[in-house]
């Protein structure tokens, strides 16, 4: 899909609507048609800051997002934008532009939260615009950040063990950029140059005080501080010292703004560009386009029904939508596989076994590759049954194919032999020996037949149990036996047929068993990709939960730089509490994958036709592979101690 094709022009994803935010379904068309993955750019501020100015520059285009130069303000709600990412290939970048915050004709503050609330919630860069310098007043202005910890929950039933929602913010929250218009300060310090990102730092220092202009000054800045680990700054000269221009932006040509101002425009666009990442959610979520829209409509819809968007609602929405897909795409890629390699009839069952499995077994790594929260492999059981069926039906296919075969090949062998019976060429003096002569040159001839397939000795067996009557009838009429050797012919007879019998006996259980051993293995590989895929999982819980570490701490040693003994040390509970849950997850990662492969190996065997053939095998693979994780772990721990 060419988004740049669709799109040429803004549309409001979020409407505003006498303080009542509705989902514009054809927005939502958009972003389900995007199937890459998104980088997502949100931008907010105050009023008539020009916000809208650096989207159009992020776009590509001087005009789009509408510019607000009167004193009403022009956006109304989130406007979206997606565009092809100029440097990423197969990613989609999606602006997005807020209304300005702090609008006086708004009759509900409580509305601005929320606009700022979805901004951070679905953007994996979030750009904060203003004018001026940083100081108490635009601290004060951006007490929206602050009440994101109300606003904003991770946990659906959080219990009284668990971190607090705002701790785990820093695992999922975008980028955060603050941009600053008309800048006019010289950046120096102490008669030193210092970076933009410096004068981001330093504004962003805790003072000691109760005044409560300092505290809200230092809530709003301890919550940037917490929430937005990775923060980046930029400043702008002013475009244009021509009033009329200002006015007019978006009609203005390069060579009438300042230089200055077009190098910070180029540099702000092309960090952007370089450095935003996907957006991606706790859990190593990557979001596409069609994620993108179910958050939307998900955290809408919590705000009208006046409850807080859950991150853990809206990713169980999500999962049940990916997961579905993803099964889709495994199963899909299956068929494609299976119908391009095999070429029916194939020589053996093992063949196409063999064929199946190594589809199956790209299938699975599809599957394990776009799905995600799949608790208790539901969807991996959907899988299952769906390439099971599949399976059943190329096996079905296969035999048919054969069969068809076999019988043309058969009959144009046998069509002399058949011919020379009607004439009644054998009911002769020593026609029975003629006549089994004859046979066994077809038997010989079909021997020779390539590519058979499985039903070759079935349809053989069919052929020769049709002749039986025939060549009895022969043997009794050959006038030149006694009816002693007549009766031993007979028994010989007797005896080959029975013969032939149980070879397709022993052919046939032979079949099963190669059935039996490719549903062992597709236990045994299901097992292997879900104990994968929570080792997986458990790795990023782990690096998320280091991460938060790593991040309290050096949060806390900020505020023991800055003499705030008292809330430094408030941090230790948190602190205490983020290591013990790495302790936890290092120590119980084995019964937890222990308990879901016993758990999913029952209900695997239960989905596969005949399954009371391997309860046994399966409850054995299942214990092999726990009691291999408990090996690995025992090995660790001891050399942890031997260390």
């Amino acid at each position: 899909m060419s988004v740049g094709s669709i799109m040429k022009d803004p549309i409001c994803l979020v409407e505003n609507y006498k303080n009542d935010l509705r989902v514009n379904r054809k927005a939502l068309n958009i972003l389900e048609t995007i199937s890459q993955p998104v980088v997502v750019v949100a931008i907010t501020g105050l009023c008539r800051t020009g916000k809208s100015y650096l989207m159009n520059r992020l776009a590509g285009h001087n005009r789009g997002f509408q510019l607000g130069c009167t004193v009403k303000a022009e956006t109304k709600g989130i406007w979206m934008w997606c565009v092809p990412h100029p440097s990423k290939i197969d990613h989609t970048l999606i602006l997005l532009d807020t209304e300005g915050l702090g609008d006086v004709e708004k009759g509900d503050s409580r509305n601005d939260s929320w606009i700022f609330a979805l901004a951070v919630l679905l953007s994996s860069v979030l750009v904060y615009n203003s004018i001026g310098t940083i100081n108490y007043q635009v601290l004060e202005q951006l007490h929206y950040v602050v009440e994101l910890a109300e606003l904003i929950r991770t946990k659906s039933c959080p219990s009284t063990e668990e971190l607090n929602d705002s701790v785990e913010f820093a695992t999922f929250f975008p980028d955060f950029i603050w941009t600053l218009r008309d800048f006019k300060l010289k950046l120096e310090l102490d008669g030193q140059s210092i970076t933009e990102d410096e004068y981001l730092e330093k504004s962003l220092k805790l003072v000691q005080g109760e005044d409560s202009k300092i505290k809200r000054s230092n809530d709003s800045k301890h919550c940037i501080r917490m929430f937005f680990p990775e923060r980046k700054c930029f400043v702008f000269k002013q475009p244009t010292k021509d009033d009329d221009l200002l006015l007019n932006l978006e009609e203005a040509s390069e060579h009438q703004l300042e230089l200055i101002f077009q190098e910070q425009c180029q540099n702000f666009c092309s960090y952007i560009f370089t450095n935003a990442k996907p957006k991606t959610l706790k859990g190593g979520i990557i979001i596409k386009g069609s994620g993108l829209a179910v958050l939307v409509d998900s955290y809408v819809n919590a705000i009208n029904s006046r409850k807080v968007p859950c991150l853990e609602n809206a990713v169980a929405l999500l999962a049940q939508q990916e997961n579905a897909i993803a099964v889709q795409k495994a199963v899909d890629h299956y068929s494609e596989q299976m119908t391009q390699q095999v070429q029916f009839p194939t020589e053996s069952l093992q063949d196409l076994l063999d064929v199946h499995a190594a589809c199956e077994r790209e299938a699975f790594a599809i599957f394990m590759e776009h799905s995600f929260k799949d608790d208790g492999g539901k969807f991996q059981l959907e899988l299952l049954s769906a390439i099971e069926e599949k399976k059943e039906a190329f096996l079905l296919q296969n035999e048919e194919a054969s069969l068809k075969y076999c019988q043309d090949e058969l009959r144009k062998i046998s069509s002399t032999l058949v011919e020379s019976i009607s004439k009644g060429i054998f009911f002769v003096r020593g026609g029975h020996n003629l006549y089994l002569g004859a046979k066994n040159k077809v038997e010989q001839d079909y021997a020779l037949v390539p590519k058979k397939g499985v039903k070759s000795m079935e349809v053989l067996q069919g052929f020769l149990q049709s002749q039986e009557s025939t060549e009895q009838a022969i043997l009794h009429a050959d006038k030149s036996l006694t009816n002693a050797e007549k009766h031993i012919a007979a028994e010989q007879a007797q005896k080959q047929a029975y013969e032939k019998k149980m070879k397709l006996v022993r052919k046939r259980n032979k079949m099963e068993e190669q059935k039996t051993e490719a549903q062992k293995k597709t236990v045994k590989e299901n097992l292997i990709q879900l104990k994968k895929k929570i080792e997986e999982e458990g790795k990023i819980k782990l690096r998320e939960s280091n991460t938060i570490l790593e991040h309290l701490l050096k949060n806390q040693e900020k505020l023991r730089t800055e003499g705030l003994t008292k809330k430094s040390e408030e941090m230790n509970r948190t602190i205490n509490q983020v290591k013990r849950n790495i302790t936890i997850i290092e120590d119980n990662w084995v019964e937890k994958i222990s308990g879901i492969l016993i758990l999913f190996g029952s209900m695997l065997m239960k989905k596969l036709p005949g399954y009371y053939k391997l309860i046994g095998v399966g409850t054995l693979l299942i214990g092999s592979i726990v009691t291999d994780i408990c090996a690995l772990t025992k090995a660790k721990s001891g050399g942890k101690k031997s260390d």
